[in-house]
């Protein structure tokens, strides 16, 4: 978005997580809180982002190295969401464009309010336009005020409100649009507040307000998008929001969810038309699902999972770094790691394959139309040839392979030959007899 830089507030302490991990980087369905952010800002085409951190949060800075594009900026102390903005003056000094501040924390934003939010302020040509929103029990968010015509006149924190101004239902998001040589000059006049001995952004607003600068706001419709994440109990509810979220994106998309209530998708997940996804199912970030499958109820699909069209994954299965062929059915109490299968493969109940050695983790192969019969456990590294069968029990060890249309059992598992020779025998047996009597007719 031309003439339009982000900054993003990550320097907070986060001492209500109760966590040795920095909060922004909790995980939000599959994916960290920051991240989030950082997308959103990506969404509405913003070219020019920076992200503000403490300079003691080493895994912040660590984590965001993978964005190359990402600018970071280090706030010395914890002063305030004021001076964590002039941490970033460099971004900041000497330009005449607009920039958008959002804190790291407020994951649930969606791009169009951003887009709104960002039409407002250039339709009005305000120097500041706050996203609000009207909630019934506002306690926590600071208060907008306005004067007797309706114009903002400040930002009032929870803590330093009175009676009558905690009453006010319109609360400030912590998300702004400001003319950026505004922003530069207005921050040199933010004092220290004496409770708490930070310098507070929203002190800007009645900075601006004074200099008879214009300020105006847009309503977020929906309110939840601007949850501010600070404590386990706010985490819990971001991820309740967000799976619902990448739910119905599904069903939109022509996937059936049966109970979305118990159902666990994360972000970053595909899934085709047709498929049913049923109750008790959990399906992790990575996962990728065709046409036409039926998933559940109890399966856990883990990262890396792949399963092509018409594939049946039932009770009780997992499944991780796998790739599952067209037509395979896996219905019962199966657990498949790093395995690869071919088509129409049947996976018998109680099925394990045991890729993990304590050190490494070892990859099978099951081919086309091979039959693994129930509670086979397959030690990897492995592979099944096309049209294989295992018998019921069977131990197949690490490095046994199993030649193509053959037949093993047993514990070690071992090839039937004499069984096979016999059963080959009788089909011919049956086949002749067949013919001898179409002769007789």
């Amino acid at each position: 978005m031309k003439n339009f830089k982000g900054i993003i507030l990550a320097a907070g302490e986060g001492t209500r997580m109760k966590s040795s991990v920095p909060k922004v980087l909790h995980t939000i369905c599959g994916r960290r809180m920051i991240d989030y952010t950082i997308d959103s800002l990506r969404q509405i085409r913003l070219r020019n982002i920076s992200v503000v951190v403490n300079k003691q949060h080493e895994q912040i800075q660590e984590y965001l190295k993978k964005y190359s594009d990402v600018k970071l900026f280090f706030q010395k102390k914890p002063q305030g969401t004021a001076d964590a903005v002039s941490s970033a003056h460099k971004f900041l000094s000497g330009s005449k464009g607009q920039v958008l501040i959002i804190c790291a924390d407020t994951p649930l934003v969606r791009k169009e309010t951003l887009e709104a939010l960002i039409d407002r302020h250039k339709e009005s040509n305000a120097s500041c336009t706050i996203l609000t929103a009207y909630l019934e029990n506002p306690s926590s968010f600071g208060r907008i005020i306005r004067d007797e015509y309706s114009k903002v006149c400040r930002i009032i924190e929870e803590n330093d409100a009175s009676l009558s101004q905690k009453q006010v239902k319109e609360v400030n998001s912590g998300i702004y649009c400001f003319k950026a040589q505004d922003l530069s000059q207005a921050l040199n006049r933010v004092k220290l507040n004496a409770n708490k001995k930070e310098y507070y952004l929203t002190d800007v607003v009645e900075v601006l307000y004074k200099e008879g600068k214009r300020i105006e706001t847009y309503i977020c419709a929906n309110a939840r998008e601007i949850l501010g994440v600070n404590s386990r109990l706010d985490l819990a509810k971001a991820n309740e929001i967000m799976r619902m979220r990448i739910m119905e994106n599904l069903m939109q998309e022509g996937v059936n969810i049966v109970d979305p209530k118990t159902t666990f998708i994360n972000c970053d997940v595909c899934i085709g038309k047709d498929t049913v996804i049923y109750p008790f199912t959990v399906i992790e970030s990575g996962v990728d699902i065709g046409d036409g499958c039926s998933v559940g109820p109890f399966s856990h699909l883990r990262e890396g999972t792949v399963l092509k069209d018409k594939v049946s994954v039932g009770n009780f299965t997992e499944m991780v770094r796998s790739t599952i062929g067209e037509g395979v059915l896996c219905k019962h109490l199966s657990y498949l790691g790093d395995t690869t299968t071919g088509k129409e493969v049947n996976i018998g109940a109680g099925t394990v394959v045991a890729n993990f050695d304590g050190r490494n983790k070892n990859k099978t192969s099951i081919k086309d139309k091979a039959f693994i019969g129930c509670d086979t456990v397959l030690i990897a590294p492995v592979t099944v040839g096309k049209g294989a069968v295992t018998g019921a029990g069977a131990i197949v060890t690490r490095g046994s392979n199993i030649k193509d249309n053959s037949v093993v059992a047993g514990v070690p598992a071992k090839p039937l030959v004499k069984e096979v020779k016999a059963k080959a025998k009788a089909v011919k047996k049956v086949a002749k007899n067949k013919k001898s009597r179409k002769k007789k007719r």
